[in-house]
């Protein structure tokens, strides 16, 4: 027979739970004010880049979406308009709309916990703060004439020629034939989600029995291509790979 889970200390004069109001709300009500402010003395200090009305026949340099959407616009640099612009977009808002589903794990519901959810925050903040957060401040700080990228330091020059040195995964290896490049192309991607899927299976023996199958398959599926969609982008930036696999009908 298993031994009892030891009880926690309490400790003295800190009470086990609070109200929301008034030490919740107050925090999230000075959070606010702060935030405000630092918005009104943002745009204060920055001039609005307003420009002449648009005119269909002199289209800008770099031509940039919203703020909100550079994030989906960036990833259009490193994946098929397909992907980066239907399947992404689907997958993020598919996956949020799983999570009720998916974690069925009842600690940290009603409270705020970081002890019994460290997964859950750390996968959260890497989706949210490095496939979102720091896609958009690129697109919007370093992303300059020609979608090109500019350090801060750099002068965004209209006419800055970039040579066309991508290359496919397989072609970087020295594989030439179509045919061939084609396979080793799906061979790498299915390496990549057979072993991580078998590995997350392994590490996670315990958690199958608790959520099921199912719900763990998705979970690791997801987590792969979020952590796939970072590979990728480093391989562009750092090794100018341009796509993993390449067919007639569809590019990964």
């Amino acid at each position: 027979m298993a031994a009892p889970a030891p009880a926690k200390k309490k400790v003295e004069g800190v009470p086990d739970k609070v109200h929301v109001w008034p030490y919740l709300v107050r925090i999230e009500f000075l959070c606010a004010i702060i935030t405000i402010l630092l918005l009104a003395v943002w745009s204060i200090m920055i001039d609005a880049p307003l420009e002449e009305a648009a005119n269909p026949t002199k289209t800008p340099n770099p031509s940039k979406a919203p703020w909100y959407f550079l994030g989906l616009q960036d990833i259009l640099v490193y994946f098929d308009p397909w992907f980066a612009g239907v399947v992404a977009p689907v997958l993020i808002i598919v996956g949020l709309m799983l999570i009720p589903y998916l974690d069925v794990n009842p600690k940290g519901n009603g409270y705020y916990t970081y002890v019994e959810r460290k997964f859950a925050i750390w996968v959260y903040c890497f989706g949210f703060l490095v496939l979102w957060i720091a896609l958009i401040i690129m697109g919007v700080f370093l992303r300059g004439p020609g979608w090109n990228l500019f350090m801060p330091w750099q002068y965004w020059d209209p006419h800055k020629v970039v040579a066309l040195v991508n290359v496919d995964l397989p072609y970087a290896f020295g594989v030439r034939e179509y045919t061939t490049a084609a396979w080793v192309g799906f061979g790498v991607v299915a390496a990549y989600f057979g072993i991580g899927t078998a590995a997350y299976f392994f590490m996670e023996r315990k958690a199958i029995k608790s959520v099921g199958f199912l719900r763990m398959f998705i979970k690791i599926q997801l987590l792969l291509i979020m952590i796939g969609i970072v590979i990728k982008i480093v391989l562009r930036l750092g090794f100018n790979i341009k796509y993993i696999m390449v067919t007639p009908w569809i590019n990964i």
